[in-house]
């Protein structure tokens, strides 16, 4: 970016035109760049990882307070009374409003539910019950304070750029396009950094963390924190230089979403199985045991009722994504599995 502000014809050389599996030289350099450096740095240890995701909290958020702050120093009576219409109610309260509230709030809940699934992998850290609860709370604060600020900072580039809030299908959504309209170089820069960190502790917390702790339980004899992150890093580098040449031509999307969507039945059996019908009572010395006369042993291992649950939540779920005239449903597509899924196994196991 430096090196174009400085002379506009250096991207139209001949070496920048060449393209491997879809990637040109720049795609290459910052795509190696990133994988090395984040498996170097998540490789380190649990505590830096902790105090990279409080680092990384706290940037992002002053990275929005600057921003929001610029958008309303860029037309600030106009952004105010734009802002002052969103929030009179009864605009909230139509149907439209509320369909699209809805429709955003599952996307939401959707995005969110790989770390509701891998809860284990960050609870296990907590000292007592009290410092879950409080964590448990600031994820909620947390997760209304980033949305409001997400949603003001959108809609607010989309009053300075457009004039226009009604047509709804021009607003930028990606923080990327949005810098791109600004053609401010400094402003550019900055963000990016932020953009940076936020992309950078995302996956630590989505990806990452719940990867890692899967291989180490997997192989713990054979794997630690260090040579797990190298396989991390090989399965993301494959992926990657794939993904724009192969894997995003063959419906790849499609297919993860699938897979995605046993996350949501599964979460609802193993809630119901553990408040209603354990009544949050367990034997520990038989979680893992394989003795036939275990508490869990269930039909030679396997809960049949959960395993059924499972597949019709899943059913119900899947649905959403390869039957078309069911696609409206498709940000709903979690809630609906563990719906499902929860009832099926309710009514199967109660006495």
């Amino acid at each position: 970016m430096i090196l174009f502000s400085l002379d506009k014809s250096f991207l139209d050389q001949d070496l920048f035109l060449i393209f491997i599996l879809g990637l040109n030289i720049i795609d290459w350099f910052s795509f190696i760049i990133s994988i090395f450096l984040q498996v170097f740095l998540f490789s380190l240890n649990h505590n830096f990882n902790k105090l990279f995701i409080k680092l990384s909290a706290i940037t992002v958020y002053i990275g929005m307070i600057l921003f929001l702050s610029l958008i309303f120093k860029e037309n600030q009576k106009y952004v105010y009374e734009s802002f002052k219409d969103i929030l009179i109610f009864k605009n909230i309260y139509t149907k439209e409003s509320i369909i699209t509230i809805f429709t955003v709030a599952g996307t939401i809940f959707s995005y969110f539910s790989i770390v509701i699934v891998n809860f284990g992998d960050f609870s296990r850290y907590v000292e007592n019950e009290s410092e879950l609860k409080k964590g448990n709370l600031s994820l909620f604060l947390n997760l209304i304070l980033f949305s409001l600020f997400s949603v003001l900072i959108v809609i607010g580039v989309d009053i300075i750029f457009n004039k226009n809030l009604e047509n709804m299908e021009q607003i930028l959504t990606n923080p990327t396009d949005i810098i791109g309209k600004f053609n401010n170089i400094f402003l550019s820069l900055v963000v990016l950094f932020f953009i940076l960190f936020a992309s950078s502790s995302t996956n630590l917390i989505a990806n990452y963390i719940p990867t890692q702790n899967f291989l180490l339980n997997f192989l713990p004899n054979k794997l630690n924190i260090k040579t797990a992150g190298l396989i991390i890093g090989l399965i993301g580098f494959v992926i990657g230089i794939f993904w724009l040449s192969l894997l995003s031509q063959i419906g790849i999307l499609s297919f993860i979403d699938t897979i995605g969507s046993f996350f949501g039945p599964i979460f609802g059996v193993v809630i119901i199985d553990y408040y209603l019908i354990k009544k949050e009572n367990l034997i520990n010395k038989d979680l893992f045991s394989s003795s036939n006369d275990g508490a869990y042993y269930y039909s030679k291992g396997w809960n049949i009722k959960a395993i059924y649950s499972l597949i019709i939540g899943f059913v119900f779920s899947a649905s959403t994504i390869w039957n078309i005239d069911l696609r409206f449903l498709q940000a709903f597509a979690w809630l609906i599995g563990l719906v499902v899924s929860s009832l099926t196994y309710y009514l199967l196991t109660r006495k």
